[in-house]
């Protein structure tokens, strides 16, 4: 029998032993188990959730953008949220939110038919200037979203989260009834949530009038406040059902010889038509705010591209060529990783990215659906696997009390992508 060497054992067992402990770092750091999941908190009538199978997300290490630059936003609702209800919460927020490493605040100010900041052009248009909740009272929230977001070095982006819609009975729709539309049955009302408690309608974007109300709204807040930018998402658009109120179809039948619009709302004209006249505010509304402030940025979050022209009329892919938005986050929202990484490989987000940033809504919870930090974590490894732009999280308060799973996720400091060049990839 031969002799045994045993400096090469030795050796053997310390790579065994190190190659074991490498691997148990690897799951700490990417299964944070600590973190306690929180308990979601919204169903905001804002994002459309589309339920597939659940997948966990594959234990391997994120990757970053080779630049360093990432998107790294955070939605702050008034919806299950009391996030911008005290200037207290705010400040905090604020400053966790800057410890987390994020980089971008988007505030919502237009929901349910009422601005969350003072407003002359509202109080002009239908004699409340802003929402009347208490928490709102003597304050200035969007002000005080500003001054302590750049204190921090945020980039401030408000977003304007209702468009085109508003909350039945609202007085915005109590003084204007006929800037609504209708489905060609003569209804209005959209009914959302798990109790049917968000009665939605919806505003006439082929009416001058609207397009007037919501451009000047949007050109107010740029000239008042020191912001980076506006945002609109999914709602300014109309749903593909409307457009059969008397208004609209006098101006069809004006336009096409006295023919009444068809009974079929996805008859493809019709549909074309109609978008026309959202792409028409776009193009207001972009025109309006570079005019006051061209270094602003035009920020949309839309869903993918083929759901937003036939679910809203809303064409932003044709938007992106005619260089009305800087900025677009689109919404994913999906449970399946593979549903998630086939959306971000559509060829036209591959297109897309070419012309502008391109980043990812990401969900992180709603008051009726928990969202596993395993299920956040692979979809942001993903969105930088494919070397997008980043992601933005719907929304604050479904953090929950998981910092230490999102600081392993932000691990180190990274500047927002320059909107005016994509050479910044």
């Amino acid at each position: 029998m031969g002799k045994i060497n045993f400096g090469f054992w030795r050796a053997r067992l310390r790579l065994l032993v190190l190659t074991f402990l490498g691997f148990a770092i690897a799951i700490t750091l990417n299964f944070p188990f600590w973190a306690l999941a929180q308990s979601t908190k919204t169903d905001t009538a804002s994002n459309t959730i589309v339920p597939s199978t659940p997948a966990a997300a594959p234990i391997q290490p994120s990757i970053r953008p080779s630049n360093g630059n990432e998107l790294r936003g955070i939605w702050l609702t008034n919806v299950d949220s009391d996030v911008l209800f005290s200037t207290q919460n705010l400040e905090t927020a604020i400053k966790r939110l800057k410890r987390l490493k994020f980089n971008t605040l988007y505030p919502t100010v237009w929901n349910g038919g009422y601005t969350l900041y003072p407003s002359k052009v509202a109080k002009a248009s239908f004699g409340v200037a802003f929402d009347p909740i208490p928490e709102l009272q003597n304050r200035d929230m969007l002000a005080e979203t500003i001054k302590f977001g750049h204190e921090q070095n945020f980039a401030v982006i408000p977003w304007f989260e209702y468009g085109l819609m508003t909350e039945e009975g609202s007085e915005l729709m109590l003084q204007h009834p006929d800037w609504i539309t209708k489905r060609v049955d003569g209804s209005h009302v959209f009914v959302h949530g798990e109790k049917n408690q968000h009665r939605l309608a919806w505003l006439n974007p082929v009416r001058p009038e609207v397009q007037k109300f919501l451009t000047d709204l949007i050109v107010e807040v740029v000239t008042k406040y020191d912001v980076d930018g506006i945002q609109l998402d999914d709602h300014f658009g109309m749903p593909a059902e409307l457009g059969y109120d008397d208004y609209t179809i006098e101006l069809y039948k004006k336009q096409h010889f006295g023919r009444l619009p068809p009974q079929d709302f996805n008859d493809p004209e019709w549909m074309k038509w109609r978008a026309n006249y959202v792409t028409s505010l776009m193009k207001k509304i972009a025109k309006s705010v570079r005019a006051i402030k061209p270094n602003c940025i035009i920020s949309l979050s839309p869903n993918p591209k083929e759901f937003s022209y036939a679910k809203y009329l809303q064409d932003w892919y044709s938007w992106v060529y005619l260089k009305y938005i800087d900025e677009l986050i689109v919404q994913i929202y999906r449970d399946d990783i593979n549903n998630f990484r086939g959306e971000l490989e559509r060829p036209e987000m591959q297109e897309i990215r070419q012309k502008i940033p391109v980043a990812v809504g990401i969900l992180t919870g709603l008051r009726v659906q928990d969202v596993d930090m395993r299920q956040i974590k692979g979809q942001v490894k993903t969105v930088r696997e494919l070397t997008f732009d980043g992601f933005s999280f719907f929304f604050y308060e479904t953090l929950g009390n998981r910092d230490a799973s999102f600081e392993t996720l932000l691990f180190t400091p990274a500047p927002r992508p320059d909107v005016r060049s994509i050479a910044s990839r």
